[in-house]
């Protein structure tokens, strides 16, 4: 299984992160596995590496909230169709609002935008998160993804760090 990732990097921070493409690649690829979907040979992804400003734009476009987030996902193709979509979708991960989120949980930059990726590529391939059951799915399947990575559970630690109100 070859997937293209197509990457554009809108916010020039992204680019003190070491090999992001190589990251991408590795994610995508341990997601494909994890999640156990049939996908056609060369599917494509379109990655956007921006800043909050950006997806901020974006979430209040096509989702009506007028905030920066993490990660947005745009799916080109139903769950039904994945097998044979060459394009699967869009995903916009943010800068500073990634960053943000390693310092609160004392995350790595490398370690917090795979779980971006995993998180974005997931939401491309039908999964959700919006009731309990599709949650624990879905990250059931990150936290199996990241550790075949290597990457601890991200979400072990979900209480906020001493003196973080926030």
């Amino acid at each position: 299984m070859i997937l293209e990732a197509d990457i554009s990097m809108e916010c020039e921070s992204w680019s003190l992160l070491d090999s992001l493409e190589a990251l991408v690649d590795k994610a995508l690829q341990v997601t494909v596995q994890v999640a156990n979907k049939k996908l056609l040979e060369k599917a494509e992804i379109s990655f956007l590496f921006c800043d909050d400003e950006r997806i901020r734009e974006l979430n209040r476009e096509w989702r009506m909230i007028d905030k920066p987030t993490n990660v947005l996902s745009f799916p080109a193709s139903t769950p039904e169709r994945l097998a044979t979509a060459r394009l699967l979708g869009d995903i916009a991960i943010s800068y500073e609002t990634v960053v943000r989120e390693c310092q609160d949980e004392e995350k790595t930059l490398s370690n917090h935008t795979c779980h971006m990726v995993i998180h974005g590529f997931l939401h491309l391939l039908g999964y959700d998160h919006e009731t309990d059951e599709e949650a624990e799915e879905m990250e059931a399947l990150e936290r199996l993804a990241l550790a075949r990575m290597g990457i601890a559970d991200p979400y072990l630690a979900t209480e906020p760090l001493p003196g973080n109100t926030s």
